[in-house]
């Protein structure tokens, strides 16, 4: 797993390499502003331009090599052709970045224009330097974003956002003039392919929950530092960053840290890796002689009546495909013989009402549940419900369990430890209205209330894992851990926006479980591999091809 950062966190770890010595704010800084020149000329390889003559000291454009980098890249290709940026200098040291960037380019060769939004004699130290390293030698349009703000974009150019970054706590209204250039830049045919390139995070995004702070800019390439920051991947973010790269500017990784810099138990997490967890699952390595059906789990998944039965069935095809032992599918009486028609390895079992459950339950091989896909709403259903959560055993709750614990509070209290529940925006906002109220409230600073600090709240109420389903999915369990599982950047995968899916991640989950898994990894490995089902198998996915693809998923991570 990768950590992600909050912007507080993220000046933690900056300050406490400073504060050790082993690195300057000054040196971060070149560091910055040179992985954003390297990340431009690798997300672009046309625009790279090839290593200029060296001007003498003291000419104009001359300036002192960065101690860390030495001399500017050779770049990939000799070409004639003037590459010209455009850099929008904020007020802080995402300025102060945005200055080194404009000096690495000039000396790469490009005309270059720069553009403050604030007074210099304002600027924090550290690009204050940086300020004046380039001013002595070129010139600075000074403007101001509340009045003014306009600056000329001509075809092929990138423009540089180096405004806000991370660091933005109120709200970003520049004028509509400024915005005007924006509203150009985001149709690359009226520009000629000119580009946006953001520091850090696009200007007027949340660096921590990805909502927009008033007003948020776009960027064709956002280059992180040292990791990548929460509202990269939450909300709007993946669509203001449009691509995303990291750039190493040599901070300690999160374990070398002493422990008061950055509180660990409030880390978020990106996705979740299987290879952290072959012991649990059935591959070569840990198989045994005496291993059968049962030692590998029994999942019970509850099915509807007559009709209802294909959520079930998806989510029983994911729990035995995803590694569960044995799958039984209990249905009312009446929907036995419809479920038998389309089930092989999987099991069946009759459960009229709440009693047959607790009858069904007694037997000690089922040690997972997954109720609520397609099982409907009503009297009986709530029953079912009620009796499954008596069981205390690790279970699943999704789609048509979720409506009756939002609104039988007798139900929600029933709630355990081993539960896990997975709603969708909607669901969620039925179970936890305060919440979501806070998490739709328009943002008026930051950090702003986000989709990570919503799930850990309905998690800590709930008193059990919450899976918060979405393009940015959000797991939480009630001790605070939380992961982020983004379908979004080289992870995108529209097509599980599909009738079905959340039927199969709900059976991944109830597999996992089943295989031994707690509820909280069972969700973050679950709902990592929907994602990577749905990558291998591509376009043209309809929820019935998840299942099947987990062999090749599995091969490809070497179980």
């Amino acid at each position: 797993m990768t950590e992600l950062l909050t912007a507080a966190q993220m000046r933690a770890i900056e300050q406490a390499a400073i504060d050790s010595g082993d690195v300057t704010g000054l040196e971060l800084m070149e560091r910055a502003g040179q992985g954003v020149v390297d990340a431009i000329f690798a997300e672009w390889p046309e625009l790279a331009a090839p290593k200029p003559t060296a001007p003498a000291a003291g000419e104009a454009g001359g300036s002192t090599p960065s101690p860390l980098h030495g001399a500017p890249p050779e770049y990939l290709r000799e070409d004639e052709k003037v590459r010209q940026a455009i850099v929008l200098c904020g007020p802080g040291n995402n300025g102060g970045d945005g200055f080194v960037v404009a000096r690495l380019l000039k000396e790469a060769g490009w005309e270059v224009e720069v553009f403050l939004y604030c007074d210099p004699e304002k600027l924090p130290p550290d690009a204050k330097v940086n300020y004046q390293r380039w001013s002595e030698h070129h010139s600075v349009s000074q403007s101001d974003l509340s009045t003014g703000g306009g600056f000329p974009v001509s075809s092929g150019c990138i423009v540089v956002d180096a405004l806000f970054g991370t660091g933005l706590t109120r709200p970003f209204n520049p004028s509509q003039d400024f915005l005007d250039n924006f509203e150009v830049l985001s149709d690359e045919g009226l520009t000629g392919g000119a580009k946006v390139v953001a520091v850090d995070i696009p200007s007027g995004l949340c660096a921590d929950s990805g909502r927009p702070l008033g007003v948020s800019l776009f960027a064709h390439l956002t280059v992180s530092f040292h990791r990548r920051k929460m509202g990269q991947l939450l909300n709007e973010g993946p669509w203001r960053c449009e691509r995303l790269r990291v750039s190493d500017i040599g901070l300690p990784p999160i374990g070398q840290l002493p422990f008061n810099v950055v509180d660990r138990d409030k880390l978020v997490w990106e996705a979740f890796f299987l290879q952290r967890i072959w012991g649990l699952m059935p591959n070569k390595r840990n198989h045994s002689a005496k291993d059968h059906k049962y030692s590998h789990g029994h999942a019970l998944i509850l099915s509807g009546g007559i009709g209802k039965g294909g959520a079930a069935r998806l989510a029983a095809r994911g729990a035995i495909r995803v590694g569960a032992g044995a799958i039984t599918v209990g249905a009312p009486p009446a929907a036995l013989i419809e479920n038998a028609a389309q089930l092989n390895a999987i099991m069946l079992r009759a459960i009229k009402d709440a009693d047959a459950l607790t009858e069904v339950l007694q037997d000690t091989r089922i040690n997972a549940l997954c109720i609520g896909p397609g099982l409907g709403m009503g009297a009986r259903e709530n029953e079912i419900i009620a009796a499954a959560l008596e069981h205390k055993g690790p279970i699943v709750l999704d789609a048509d369990a979720l409506t009756p614990l939002a609104q039988e509070e007798s139900l929600f209290t029933k709630l355990h430890k081993n539960c896990v529940l997975t709603p969708h925006a909607g669901e969620f906002a039925r179970l936890f209205p305060d919440i979501a109220e806070k998490l739709d409230a328009p943002a008026t600073k930051g950090p702003a209330y986000s989709k990570v600090d919503a799930t850990r709240e309905a998690a800590k109420r709930a008193g059990c894992a919450v899976l918060f389903k979405g393009p940015d999915t959000v797991i939480a369990d009630p001790s605070g851990r939380c992961s982020i599982n983004a379908s979004v950047y080289e992870r995108a995968a529209p097509w599980l926006a599909t009738a079905g899916s959340g039927d199969v991640l709900a059976g991944f989950i109830t597999g996992l479980m089943a295989r031994g898994f707690q509820p909280m990894q069972a969700a973050e490995t679950g709902a990592y591999l929907h994602t990577e089902c749905a990558l291998s198998f591509g376009p043209g996915l309809i929820a019935e091809d998840l299942p099947e693809e987990l062999p090749n998923v599995f091969q490809k991570l070497g179980l």
